[in-house]
Order: C-alpha cells, then sequence, then structure tokens
C-alpha cells in the first residue's frame, strides 16, 4: 500500500519512520514546514526522539511538503497537532485543513487513519460530513475513516512507537481489522479493536484526564500541606509502599504538553454541547493551571525573608522546556512564569541547553552568576546535580525547585534558602 503521514512531528515522524522501517508499504511523510521536511530527507531528525533519529539513520525515509505527492495513496495518517484557544476552546482547525487536503486526492476503497487527539464525537460530527461533502462519497461505503489515539510520551527511554498497545475503532468492522492488522506489522504490542470511533475517540480524552485530576490533586495538597508544615513529597513517597490502590503523581510547577493540559478541555466543549457540566474537570484544569503564578508567590515570600522584592531582583529562570531532557516549549509553565517575572520587574536571566536561542545566556554557570535568586522551571539533567556549594559560590541566596529534583536536605546549614512545592 502507499501511506501518507501527514504531520511530521512528535507523533507522525516516529510512526512514519516505523512503518519504512517494518513493513514493506511506499510511506510517503507529509508536512507544511518545508525545513523540517528538509531535515528528514538528509537523515536528520528535526525532533528530540532517540529511537527516531536511531531509525533515520537506517532507513531512507520520504518526505514532501507539496500535498500533490499525497495523490494515488491508499491510506491517509493524519497527525497533525490538536490545540486549544485562547478561551481553552478546541481548535480543530489543523485536523480540518489535513482532512481537507486529504479529500483532494481521496479515491474509492481509500482509508483515513486519525491519530491527532480528538473528543468523543468528532469523527462522526465532524470529520465524516466534511469529507462526504467534500467528495460526494460515502463512509463505510465508499470510504473509511478510522481512529487510533496517538501514544507517544517524549524523552521515554522504554516506551516508543514500537511497543505502546493502541486501541483502533473505524466506520466498519473490516476496516477497523484492515487497520489493525497494518498496525500489528510494526507494533509488538497488543492492538485492541474497538466497536465504534466515539468510544475510541474517549480513550485517550480520559487517559490524559485521569493524569490531569490526580496531577491538580497533589497540586492542591502542596498548597495545603505548606500552610501545615508538611513535606509532600515525603508522605507520597511512604503513601507508595502500598501495593494496591495508590498510584503515585507528584506536584510541581505547572503542567506542560500537548496532551494533559490540553485534552480535558475537548471533553468538557463536547459535554457541555450535550447539556452536561464536567465541574470536576475544570476544577482540575484551575489548579494546575495555577501552579506557574504559586510558584512565583513562593518565590516572592522567600525574598521577603531577605527583606527583598521580586521587583529589582536579579532571578534566573533555569529550563523552558515543560519535560526533561527534550526541547518542547508547548504549553510549557515557564511560559507563564516568565510573564509573571517580567511583569513583576524581575532582572531576568533564562537557560535551557535545548533553547540556546530562546536562552539570554549560554552556560549554566552564566545563568547563575549574581543572581539573588533561581527558580528551577525544568528537571534536565544538567539542572539535577546543582548543589547549594554551586550556588552559593555564585551568590545565590534563593532556589525555587519547582520539580522538587534538588535534594533539599543538603541546604540545610547553608547560606542557601530552598523551597520546593509542596516542601
Amino acid at each position: 500500500m502507499k501511506i501518507a503521514v501527514l504531520g511530521l512531528g512528535y507523533v507522525g515522524l516516529p510512526l512514519a519512520a516505523a512503518i519504512t522501517k517494518l513493513t514493506n508499504h511506499n510511506v510517503l511523510g507529509f508536512d507544511i514546514d518545508n525545513s523540517k521536511v528538509e531535515a528528514i530527507v538528509a537523515g536528520n531528525s528535526p525532533i528530540d526522539d532517540e529511537q527516531c533519529e536511531k531509525d533515520l539513520k537506517e532507513i531512507t525515509l520520504k518526505a514532501t511538503s507539496n500535498s500533490d505527492e499525497i495523490k494515488s495513496t491508499d491510506v491517509f495518517i493524519v497527525c497533525v497537532p490538536t490545540p486549544v484557544l485562547d478561551d481553552y476552546t478546541p481548535d480543530l482547525t489543523p485536523v480540518k485543513s489535513a482532512i481537507i487536503e486529504i479529500c483532494n486526492h481521496l479515491e474509492k476503497g481509500n482509508i483515513i487513519i486519525v491519530e491527532s487527539t480528538i473528543n468523543p464525537g468528532v469523527c462522526d460530527e465532524v470529520l465524516i460530513p466534511l469529507i462526504e461533502e467534500k467528495t460526494e462519497m460515502k463512509a463505510g461505503v465508499d470510504f473509511d475513516l478510522a481512529h487510533c489515539p496517538e501514544r507517544i510520551n517524549p524523552g521515554d527511554p522504554k516506551w516508543n512507537v514500537y511497543n505502546i498497545p493502541r486501541n483502533i475503532g473505524s466506520t466498519s468492522v473490516d476496516a477497523t481489522k484492515v487497520v489493525a492488522d497494518l498496525y500489528r506489522e510494526f507494533i509488538s504490542a497488543e492492538i485492541n479493536e474497538m466497536p465504534n470511533l466515539k468510544t475510541t475517540e474517549a480513550t485517550k480524552i480520559i487517559e490524559n484526564t485521569f493524569r490531569d485530576i490526580n496531577i491538580a490533586f497533589v497540586n492542591e495538597l502542596a498548597k495545603s500541606f505548606d500552610v501545615l508544615d508538611i513535606d509532600l513529597k515525603t508522605v507520597i513517597d511512604a503513601a507508595s509502599n502500598k501495593p494496591f490502590a495508590f498510584m503515585a503523581h507528584y506536584p510541581s510547577c505547572g503542567v506542560g504538553g500537548h496532551c494533559i493540559p490540553v485534552d480535558p478541555y475537548y471533553l468538557i466543549e463536547r459535554a457541555k454541547q450535550s447539556g452536561f457540566d464536567h465541574k470536576f474537570l475544570k476544577l482540575a484544569r484551575e489548579i494546575n493551571n495555577s501552579m506557574p503564578h504559586y510558584t512565583i508567590n513562593l518565590l516572592s515570600e522567600e525574598l521577603n525573608n531577605f527583606s527583598k522584592s521580586i521587583k529589582g531582583t536579579k532571578v534566573t529562570l533555569l529550563g523552558l522546556s515543560y519535560k526533561a531532557n527534550v526541547g518542547d516549549l508547548r504549553q510549557s509553565p515557564s511560559t507563564t512564569m516568565i510573564k509573571e517575572l517580567e511583569k513583576r520587574g524581575a532582572e531576568l536571566t533564562i537557560y535551557d541547553p535545548f533553547f540556546p536561542d530562546k536562552s539570554s545566556v549560554s552556560s549554566l554557570d552564566e545563568a547563575l552568576r549574581d543572581s539573588f535568586a533561581v527558580v528551577l522551571a525544568t528537571d534536565h539533567k544538567e539542572f539535577k546535580g546543582i548543589t547549594a556549594e554551586k550556588l552559593d559560590k555564585h551568590g545565590v541566596k534563593v532556589l525555587v525547585d519547582g520539580k522538587n529534583c534538588i535534594d533539599m536536605n543538603s541546604f540545610d546549614g547553608t547560606g542557601v534558602a530552598y523551597k520546593g512545592i509542596g516542601r
């Protein structure tokens, strides 16, 4: 088969590489970003993914930004972003745009697979009507639409596109089997055939909403335990030795990435259209969205102990990425914290080794030098080795550890104040 993968980011690129590597299908990657395409054609990965980087050295992946080249395709796989707008309502523009492009080349018997995260009902209520209108073909008769929610965990050395189980649903039982068998060709994990599109869409939404709710729970505990003078991390570690009915989640300066801070809004909005108010989900989002502001307030409180305010104080923010050891800014809490620090008048220094172009200095030592306070926003490997002695050497008096990744006890008896989230 000829397979076209639309969207060559963290989802689409590893997928296209995997299909190319382990099957005999003719794979073509498509992306509107020509610089990304040029890198891929040269065998270089434009994303931080060790497995994908390795794959691109072993295969020749065809890629293009010319949409005419996706004609005569048997299977189209949509892997474009599904963000939210400023008011937190779903933005389906990228998915619709990809579908419309596919419609220009859709032929009878083709299958469209959507991996992009969408709320329950999008396939049946939005995408199928759009395709039928554009092509005058009938879903389940002339073409099939399937959904296989992406499951990717950037920077994870264990779980990747080859070994994560997947769920697949479609417009027909036969098409579901065809798509499932395609994924079985390159994935050595369970491929679960779902009864329909809507239940398949719901799986990804609840996976990430589950995490968002639990993170919100511990983030609220962090605020509570702070006033109760209880070390939350110690409590969670102790609770984790229960062998059943407990799953550890840890507080931080905020929730980022392309899934957890986005997907709940898709379910909230769709349920609202049907008259249901997801109060619990909205509260979880409110709590998690508050954490960057809370973290900067912790900094302000620590500075008060030195009779200083944020205004006019040299503050270093370490980390821009939402996640350790990857270069990914999507929904990063650092963005909010930078705005907050600038608004409060801090003399701000920014450093992230994965974003030299967005950093104001070129090294960790330079970032720490002459700063009075440090906010650690991303637990990159380079930052986890920071010690009180190193900070003191550079004149730093306050560390706010937004990821609780530094040994708090090592600061006892030093001249540097440590403050974690819920610690």
